[in-house]
């Protein structure tokens, strides 16, 4: 298994988070995990005033975005440019949301970096993760993101385990994956780019890019149109 696959450029498309620079300068994407709520404070002091409002203490949110009344946002949190947070929606803190992303009905957010254009809109928990640009969670899909033993995250590569350190760590997924309805995602899953997961799925370990991740585990290479 090329570890390289699972560094952040080859997951992401950078350019799409204000998280770039923190991205380009760690080893490998979930060390981010540590430092999402020190960076939110670092950010939200330097956006600019007359695209971003400061609503309470550590929560900015831009002009232009569209929260409903019953949502409940908690700090530190930046949520970016038309970007939709819908009835119910549980924003815990620790959240930088990028614009033109729907953060859906009773959809839970916590330690988790979305960027732009990410859809988690209907009754989704995303914990201690990170999604990519475009990723989608079908309804009721959700990042598991501890242990039942509480015993520390490692990651399954094949045949390789590579720990990380981490008690808390949910999900990644690359730019444009496609999660099925009422799946769930194993502590560390990481999910390459372009990648589709059946419904009703439990996944565990690695999917690479350009994948199809079957109810019964067995994964196949996606076929463009013309294939």
């Amino acid at each position: 298994m090329e570890t390289e696959s699972i560094k952040s450029w080859e997951l992401f498309d950078l350019s799409q988070t204000l998280a770039a620079d923190l991205l380009n300068q760690i080893e490998w994407p979930w060390d981010a995990l540590h430092a999402i709520k020190q960076l939110i404070f670092e950010l939200g002091t330097k956006l600019p005033a007359a695209e971003y409002e400061q609503i309470s203490e550590n929560i900015w949110v831009a002009r232009d975005c569209e929260i409903a009344p019953t949502a409940c946002l908690n700090g530190p949190l930046i949520i970016g440019h038309e970007t939709e947070v819908r009835h119910c929606a549980y924003i815990r803190g620790s959240a930088l949301i990028g614009a033109g992303a729907v953060v859906g009905n009773s959809t839970e957010i916590k330690n988790s970096i979305l960027f732009n254009k990410v859809q988690v809109p209907h009754y989704n928990y995303v914990g201690d993760s990170i999604l990519g640009f475009k990723a989608h969670m079908g309804a009721g899909s959700i990042t598991s993101n501890v242990k039942g033993d509480h015993s520390l995250v490692s990651l399954r590569l094949g045949d390789e385990i590579l720990p990380t350190g981490l008690k808390k760590f949910g999900a990644l997924l690359g730019d444009f994956v496609e999660i099925g309805c009422n799946s769930v995602l194993n502590p560390g899953t990481i999910i390459g780019r372009n990648s589709q997961i059946y419904p009703l799925t439990m996944i565990r370990g690695f999917v690479p890019a350009n994948s199809i991740y079957k109810q019964n585990g067995e994964i196949v290479k996606k076929v463009n149109d013309e294939g």
